[in-house]
């Protein structure tokens, strides 16, 4: 049974998902190497479960439930030494998450099990560094995680049917539905979201119309709830440029990131968090 989890990363994603868990009644640390972005993480979570209550999204125990349920630290130790569950949400850099992930098994308990966030990388080889292979997952949230109602499950090649079905119980818990996927780079919306948005960059580079243009003739004509351009801005231009180069590198040409996205990275232009991508944003709206 999963009473504590463990959330690495204090980012968007990250505390998108320490929210969520602790108002869904789990006992919640939520873990980052630097103690500013984890005071940030602290304010943004404070202001969200506010801003839930007055608009009556929650009721006002239910946030004071969150509250209670949830610590910070910048200790990995006191974050997964009693844990149940660690799910990280750190950068999409294979070797961060595999050392990351050799220092964790070193410390949690022997029956935690250990999820990745990751929105494209292999659970198998990240879970093959640690000597629980079989207790290793991927659980991939989506952004806004409080609003967003998939998580992708991934099993790696080791992954256990019992893992898996702890891992769907604690998604139902948090209100989720689920999907489960056999291990292939990208599994099945981060394949078909970059390539999307790698086509419509492509298109905005090529001229073939404004980006405004692109979005809305995506949104009302294939009915997306959201263009492939606003969509890059709020993951993050470069987070999206890691994802399009293991994807290059795993799947080959058809996955080359476009030029367009390749030269905004290099300018800083990286979509809400900086201000400017294939929009501009006003300062209320950079969330990291």
């Amino acid at each position: 049974m999963v009473n504590h989890i463990a959330i690495i990363g204090s980012g968007t994603m990250g505390r998108g998902i320490a929210y969520t868990a602790a108002l869904s009644g789990f006992h919640v640390t939520l873990q980052d190497i630097s103690a500013p972005a984890i005071a940030k993480a602290m304010d943004y979570i404070d202001s969200l479960i506010t801003k839930s209550v007055e608009k009556g999204y929650i009721q006002g125990e239910q946030g004071e439930l969150a509250k209670r349920n949830l610590t910070y630290t910048t200790h990995l130790e006191d974050a997964v030494r009693h844990t149940d569950l660690v799910i990280e949400a750190v950068l999409e850099v294979m070797e961060l998450k595999i050392n990351l992930f050799k220092q964790i098994d070193e410390i949690a308990p022997p029956n935690a099990i250990l999820a990745t966030n990751t929105s494209t990388m292999s659970p198998t080889e990240i879970g093959a560094a640690t000597t629980r292979p079989k207790q290793f997952v991927a659980m991939h949230f989506f952004n806004p995680v409080p609003r967003m109602k998939l998580i992708e499950i991934i099993r790696g090649i080791d992954t256990s049917d019992e893992t898996v079905e702890i891992i769907k119980t604690v998604s139902e818990k948090m209100r989720k539905e689920t999907v489960e996927v056999n291990e292939f780079p990208g599994f099945v919306t981060s394949r078909m979201n970059c390539i999307i948005g790698n086509e419509a960059m492509n298109m905005l580079m090529e001229g073939v119309a404004s980006a405004e243009d692109i979005d809305k003739a995506i949104k009302l004509g294939l009915n997306h709830p959201m263009g492939p351009l606003e969509m890059a801005d709020l993951v993050g231009l470069d987070s999206r440029l890691r994802n399009m180069e293991y994807l290059y590198h795993s799947l080959g040409e058809k996955y080359r990131p476009s030029p367009l996205l390749v030269k905004y990275v290099k300018a800083g232009r990286l979509g809400r968090k900086s201000g400017q991508g294939f929009y501009h944003y006003n300062r209320e709206d950079v969330t990291i």
